[in-house]
């Protein structure tokens, strides 16, 4: 099941989403494939370490993260992958690796990827492996207040 607190927040602003089913699924591409979204349309979140704090790096499943990028695009001084052990007890009630891309109601920073902010709607793992949540682009980065940039790279 979605995370309570996400569908909570998603419910308490009247968003229009739809929750879906899928086979399990770890990687963003395989959970796009298990899903049936195209992989531009499916939000990949990286877990980065900005300059010591802990933020979300959100961009297609189809793409990969450029740290220096990333680094280059917030003027910080080291960005880096952070260690599933410096984040699994960061998000209560998710699956590893499953974690929605709502940094802000982990305490965290959210950077979305120009590529996927020019979609129309968004798809990302509602907490879970076997579960994905679908909702406007628009809706989205209101709610989770993220900054845009450009960080990714084609495979």
């Amino acid at each position: 099941m979605a995370t309570r607190a996400l569908t909570e927040y998603l419910d308490n602003n009247d968003i229009y989403y739809h929750c879906y089913n899928h086979s399990p699924a770890v990687t963003a591409a395989e959970v796009a494939q298990s899903s049936h979204i195209p992989g531009r349309h499916m939000a990949k979140t990286v877990i980065v370490d900005v300059d010591g704090s802990l933020a979300m790096a959100v961009l297609p499943a189809d793409q990969y993260m450029d740290p220096e990028k990333l680094r280059q695009a917030l003027h910080a001084d080291h960005v880096r992958l952070a260690s599933e052990s410096e984040f699994k007890d960061r998000f209560p009630f998710c699956e590893t690796g499953g974690e929605p891309p709502f940094g802000n109601l982990y305490g965290m920073d959210v950077y979305v990827d120009d590529t996927l902010v020019s979609q129309d709607w968004i798809a990302f793992n509602a907490g879970s492996h076997t579960e994905v949540i679908k909702m406007g682009m628009g809706d989205f980065l209101r709610l989770s207040q993220a900054s845009t940039c450009s960080f990714a790279m084609l495979h």
